[in-house]
């Protein structure tokens, strides 16, 4: 016991932001949502400075009044950003800082714009905010499928969901390092409940797990059967909002979306090279740098298989929330005319 003691204790200071770093965003003039643009749905990182990525997120957290709400040390908040940061690879290509970032003001954009801060608690306000932030801690660029077929030591950590479970050990490990525990003003009952959403959230990304408990959610709201008094109702609600968030680069404005997809093509295609170096495998077309033709119409498949209803759902519950169908379904149509294109030989994917 002595000894894991001591291994987390050296974990966790390899994993804090330094105190410099710290001191330095504690100072800095924190811009305004509306001249970062936070509340929009149409937001996007490429403009902004790392700097400017770590005050982004600070501002968002004030702004739900979480700051206040939970009693959080304002230098805690920025050193726990900071150690966010830090905890997501540099050499990943996608699934980096900058995602988290994005996720993470979807989130705040679908409280803030699209009105659901109006129907959940402070409690799921702080836990999604968190869960979103985290959700893809110490992400090595590759799927549950690699680590599990790769026999990597986190297949025998845990049965399913390997990657997330991992994602949220680091989310906790971060929270509970000296100068990180922006939860320490919470009570024991409201820490416990607390932790239990950022977990069931952050495993809520892994879409195997989007796909067993969607049908219920859209049945519930296309029924008018959801009740906002049902823990069970909200859980479900949660978790689809950890899904939207996640997935919502397909809701972005054409350039942004395409800059996006070459990212995720990349990092997909670095998994493909992997698994015929290491393991031996075909991988699959979604992996396989030789079909990067067929990325277009593989995006048509994905926006109709997992994201047109879940965006739908959303606009039927908040009117206010239909940007991000919108957007969708432009970007359907910019992705079927390139599928179009690449049948007919006049491009190759992603051109």
């Amino acid at each position: 016991m002595a000894k894991q003691e001591v291994t987390l204790e050296v974990l966790s200071y390899h994993a804090s932001a330094t105190e410099e770093e710290s001191r330095e965003l504690q100072v800095a003039t924190v811009p305004s949502a509306q001249s970062l643009r936070l509340q929009d749905f149409s937001f996007s990182d490429f403009d902004l400075s790392d700097t400017e990525t770590t005050l982004a997120t600070v501002r968002m957290f004030v702004d739900l009044n979480l700051v206040q709400t939970f009693q959080m040390k304002y230098t805690s908040l920025c050193q726990w950003v900071l150690s966010v940061k830090k905890n997501y690879r540099k050499n990943v290509a996608y699934h980096n800082w900058r995602h988290a970032l994005n996720t993470a003001q979807c989130m705040f954009a679908l409280l803030k714009s699209g009105r659901f801060q109006n129907n959940l608690n402070d409690v799921e306000i702080l836990a999604l905010m968190i869960a979103t932030l985290c959700h893809d801690l110490d992400h090595r660029g590759v799927n549950n499928s690699y680590i599990q077929r790769s026999d990597h030591p986190l297949a025998h950590l845990y049965c399913h969901s390997t990657m997330e479970h991992h994602h949220f050990d680091q989310c906790l490990m971060i929270l509970n390092s000296p100068g990180n525990q922006i939860l320490s003003g919470l009570s024991l009952d409201e820490y416990k409940v607390t932790l239990k959403m950022i977990e069931r959230a952050i495993l809520a990304t892994d879409l195997a797990l989007y796909m067993k408990r969607r049908e219920e959610f859209f049945e519930l709201t296309k029924n008018n059967q959801f009740v906002w008094e049902d823990d069970h109702h909200r859980d479900l609600l949660r978790s689809m909002l950890m899904t939207a968030c996640d997935i919502s680069a397909i809701t972005k404005p054409w350039p942004v979306q395409k800059r996006i997809a070459e990212l995720v093509a990349t990092e997909f295609f670095e998994q493909g090279d992997k698994e015929r170096r290491e393991l031996n495998i075909e991988p699959i077309d979604l992996m396989n740098r030789e079909k990067r033709d067929k990325i277009p119409s593989m995006q048509v498949s994905f926006i109709d298989a997992i994201c047109v209803q879940l965006y739908e759902t959303l606009s039927s519950m908040s009117e206010y929330c239909s940007p991000l169908l919108e957007g969708c379904q432009k970007n359907r149509q910019h992705w079927k005319c390139l599928a179009e294109d690449c049948e007919k030989g006049l491009v190759n994917g992603l051109v």
